[in-house]
């Protein structure tokens, strides 16, 4: 139930947010502006195509702003309620600190919901288009065609070797199909100079297969078939880059790898942080929160250097853990999720033992 204490709050916090959140999301803006300034004017672009480029990356940078946001708006509002004296008349009135600061938690919550869905939504799809652009401008050139591929389908049992994939053709050149049963046994294989995807299996040109028959290994023309299905993206995937999914996109291409035996757990691993990166609101308001009431002098300043102190510990764990996770040294959920659960925790018994 809202109450008259949990309006106020609200008044409090919002305005603070708004003018900390337009802030830092200015200077995520600026950082990313003056990183390639230089490079910008080498190459003669124009005002507006700047312009434009930081208009797509605006997003993004309500995206990284809003949690740093939330935590100073927090930690300052506390801080100077308690630096008014404002929290003694309430603790006086018998409402707990934690109830008091119910609110706020309740914020970060929704916070952290609100921009799981916006960067789904809006931050994926600008930052595609503002890296797109930005390589445009910079002469910049990515290609999704890849070399010397290999991958597996069938749980194993089908093995594909491509000298050269065309993804704007969606052609392979240079292909080499093993094929064995489930102990690993050879059963055939087929070369082909060239396959040509139609839309729903891979045409092959001058193919010959090798297969045993009556204990001799034959070889001959390969007959008409529809058999081999394997979607043309299992041949570029190593080519995608994960930040520019979104989320379902993004549990398809954890997949596609798992299915092709192609290096999986670097593309898990950020496929998981992207939902814990979503929770970061919610985790820095819990350490703001509960770092209020703590100190008895300089309320509104050591407020803010600790709740700031503790989420740079916080940011410093989760990069250290997805870095491991990255590496395959621990599992990627638990490189990506363990520093939220552990931090939700630390705060959730900072904030029941705060000051009353």
């Amino acid at each position: 139930m809202i109450t008259i204490l949990d309006r106020y709050l609200m008044r409090q916090f919002l305005p603070i947010f708004v003018v900390a959140a337009g802030m830092f999301m200015t200077l995520v803006s600026l950082i990313d502006l003056f990183a390639n300034l230089v490079r910008y004017l080498n190459y003669e672009v124009s005002f507006q195509q700047i312009f434009q480029v930081s208009l797509f990356y605006l997003p993004k940078s309500f995206s990284y702003a809003m949690p740093v946001s939330l935590l100073f708006a927090a930690a300052y509002t506390l801080g100077d309620l308690y630096g008014r004296n404002e929290l003694t008349s309430i603790f006086s009135s018998g409402i707990p600190f934690w109830r008091f600061s119910m609110s706020l938690v309740f914020m970060g919550l929704l916070a952290s919901i609100f921009s799981f869905y916006f960067d789904d939504v809006v931050v994926i799809p600008t930052l595609k288009k503002k890296n797109d652009l930005s390589r445009t401008l910079l002469r910049q050139q990515r290609t999704e065609n890849n070399s010397d591929i290999v991958i597996k389908a069938m749980n194993g049992q089908l093995i594909y070797s491509v000298d050269f994939y065309d993804r704007t053709g969606q052609i392979l050149n240079g292909v080499s199909i093993v094929e064995q049963n489930p102990r690993g046994e050879f059963i055939s294989l087929i070369r082909s100079p060239q396959a040509v995807w139609n839309g729903e299996h891979w045409l092959f040109s001058n193919a010959v297969i090798y297969q045993w028959e009556d204990g001799l290994l034959r070889v001959g023309p390969l007959p008409e078939t529809d058999r081999y299905r394997e979607q043309p993206d299992a041949f570029r995937r190593s080519a995608v880059n994960v930040e520019e999914l979104s989320a379902r996109d993004a549990g398809l291409l954890v997949k596609d790898l798992k299915n092709a035996g192609l290096p999986f757990i670097e593309a898990q691993a950020d496929y998981y942080h992207r939902f814990s990166f979503a929770t970061a609101s919610l985790v820095v308001m819990i350490l703001s929160i509960s770092m209020g009431g703590r100190f008895r002098k300089n309320i509104l300043l050591m407020s803010l250097l600790a709740s700031l102190g503790s989420a740079v510990i916080f940011y410093v764990m989760e990069m250290i853990s997805m870095m491991m996770a990255r590496l395959g040294y621990i599992p990627p959920f638990i490189g990506a999720w363990f520093p939220v659960g552990a931090f939700i925790v630390i705060g959730a018994l900072m904030l029941r033992s705060a000051k009353t």
